[in-house]
C-alpha cells in the first residue's frame, strides 16, 4: 500500500470509500464509456452506450437493449481485485465503514464487504415488471436464451424481467442515496478511486464529506484534485494492495 495512504488510513477511524469504474477494469470488466465500448455501440448498433442504456430505449428497443446489455454489461466470471480485496479487510478491521459504488458487478460484496451502497443497481438482481418475482443473473440470462427475441420474460406471468440497474432518465434509489450520503457525512476520511468524478448526481456526494482526509486515487486528473489532501495518480490495485 502507499506509503502516504497507509498513514492516513492509520489516523482514520470512519473512512467511507467512493469508487467507479476504474476499481473494476482491473478485474478486466471494461468502462462502457472507453473508446473499446463506444466503437462497439456507434458501430454495431449506430447508437451510443448512453443512448442503448436509456429506459427510453429499453422501452421501445428491448430486444436490442437487451443483446447489448450481455455483451457489454455482464461478466459473471470476474473475480474481485486487490483493490477489493483490501477494502473488505479494512472493513473486517474496523477501518472502512462503508463503501458506495457507481459499479453494478457486485464484486465488493464478493470480494467480502458488507456495507456496500450501490448507486446504480446491479446486475446480479433482476425483477419481473409485473409481478416482481426476482431472479438471479444466473436466471435471467436462461430465460433470455430460451427466449425467441433474447428478451428475458418471467416464468410466473410472462412479464419482461429487468435488470435491477439504474438506467439513464430514472433516479437513483432515494434509501441507497440516503445511506450513502448519511455514511459520507459521518466519516472521518473519503477515499475516492477509480472515478473522474464527472456523472452526476454520484459526483456530487462529495460535497457531503466534512471530514479530515479527502484522498483520491485515479489514474486521470479529476475536476477535484486541488481539494484533496492527498491525490494518487496510479492504478487503484497497485495503491491500495493490503
Amino acid at each position: 500500500m502507499d506509503e502516504k495512504l497507509k498513514k492516513v488510513i492509520e489516523e482514520s477511524s470512519n473512512i467511507v470509500f467512493f469508487g467507479g469504474a476504474g476499481v473494476s477494469t482491473e478485474s478486466h470488466i471494461p468502462d462502457f464509456r472507453s473508446e473499446k465500448g463506444l466503437y462497439r455501440a456507434q458501430q454495431e448498433y449506430g447508437r451510443s452506450p448512453e443512448e442503448i442504456l436509456s429506459h427510453t430505449f429499453f422501452m421501445q428497443h428491448m430486444k436490442t437493449f437487451y443483446d447489448y446489455y450481455r455483451k457489454n454489461l455482464l461478466y459473471p466470471d470476474a473475480q474481485p481485485n486487490k483493490a477489493h480485496l483490501a477494502l473488505a479487510r479494512l472493513e473486517a478491521e474496523g477501518k472502512v465503514k462503508a463503501v458506495v459504488t457507481q459499479n453494478i458487478d457486485g464484486l465488493h460484496q464478493k470480494a467480502g464487504s458488507r456495507t456496500v451502497y450501490e448507486l446504480h443497481g446491479s446486475v446480479l438482481r433482476n425483477y419481473c415488471m409485473k409481478c416482481h418475482q426476482f431472479y438471479s443473473l444466473d436466471e435471467v440470462v436462461a430465460l433470455a436464451d430460451s427466449s425467441e427475441d433474447g428478451i428475458p420474460r418471467c416464468k410466473v406471468c410472462s412479464g419482461v424481467v429487468k435488470p435491477d440497474v439504474v438506467l439513464y432518465e430514472e433516479a437513483l434509489d432515494e434509501e441507497c442515496l440516503s445511506g450513502a450520503i448519511r455514511a459520507i457525512e459521518a466519516a472521518d476520511t473519503l477515499i475516492i478511486g477509480g472515478t473522474s468524478l464527472v456523472v452526476y448526481p454520484a459526483a456530487g456526494l462529495i460535497r457531503y464529506f466534512r471530514g479530515k482526509h479527502l484522498v483520491l486515487i485515479n489514474k486521470s486528473v479529476t475536476p477535484y484534485d486541488d481539494r484533496a489532501d492527498l491525490v494518487i495518480h496510479d492504478s487503484i490495485g497497485k495503491v491500495m494492495e493490503y
